[in-house]
């Protein structure tokens, strides 16, 4: 039980961190837990862990999911900010789920050939953060105005549909891609991680939890896992996006390239 525990905190933690939760999932079974079980059989569990995020983003951004129901339902009455964020979460998801259905595919069939590719992408990406880290503090003190999540559009819902689809495959950043995408699209810091946030869900839930439920290991230990997740998660997402309001974004996204640079080292 304390094993799953453990797991389910490590996903609650890194699901909001540029890093891959199923590799660190993997890592810290491995390294401390390692009875023998295989690899597919890790990420099946790893895969079911995510339930417990998804529901801790689910609560914290309530709110704005229901609005984004009610302008579903009443699409003629609502706002144009929210309007414009369904269609854009619209576009993010069938774009992701279809880009990254046939890359998932495409990743069965030549696996050994990522490995490497996966760990190039993982550093350019740190780079990536540690560019967009520095263009932040700069422009912070330069007080240049940054877009909020109302104004987004639905080209940015195909680039960070394109970006989130390329996730799929082993050593990608999901949120390390998203948030550097939508800060070099000139979002502000705390609507980036908003944003980055939401526009997972519907892919977590889909691609990790509906798809693969049939596959999952559903056990009172895993369970406990799960809300050991839903619980660190609800947790670190309302601390991370509050360091967020009070902290310049910009050294974070240098500490998260950091981050990035030690799980290559490490693996």
């Amino acid at each position: 039980m304390l094993e799953y525990l453990i797991l389910g905190a490590v996903q609650g933690l890194v699901e909001w961190l540029p890093l891959s939760s199923e590799g660190m999932v993997f890592l810290v079974k491995s390294n401390f837990f390692n009875n023998g079980e295989t690899a597919m059989g890790v990420l099946r569990l790893s895969l079911f862990l995510h339930l417990g995020t998804f529901l801790a983003a689910f609560v914290y951004f309530r709110q704005e999911i229901f609005s984004l129901f009610r302008t579903m339902f009443a699409y003629r009455k609502s706002g144009d900010g929210d309007k414009r964020l369904l269609k854009f979460l619209l576009a993010t998801t069938l774009i992701s789920g279809s880009l990254g259905y046939v890359l998932a595919k495409v990743f069965d069939a030549f696996s050994s050939s990522f490995e490497n590719f996966g760990k190039f992408v993982t550093v350019f990406v740190a780079v990536l953060l540690f560019a967009t880290g520095i263009l932040i503090i700069k422009s912070k003190k330069q007080q240049d105005k940054r877009r909020t999540e109302g104004e987004v559009t639905v080209k940015d819902g195909v680039i960070l549909g394109i970006v989130q689809g390329l996730a799929v495959l082993p050593g990608f950043s999901r949120s390390g891609l998203t948030v550097s995408s939508l800060l070099f699209r000139k979002f502000d810091d705390l609507p980036a991680m908003r944003l980055s946030f939401l526009m997972s869900m519907p892919i977590i839930f889909l691609g990790n939890v509906v798809l693969n439920f049939d596959r999952a290991m559903i056990s009172w230990p895993s369970l406990a896992g799960v809300a050991a997740a839903f619980v660190v998660g609800l947790v670190t997402i309302n601390l991370f996006l509050g360091l967020v309001k009070k902290v310049n974004f910009g050294y974070f996204a240098i500490f998260f390239g950091v981050l990035m640079v030690l799980s290559v080292i490490i693996k």
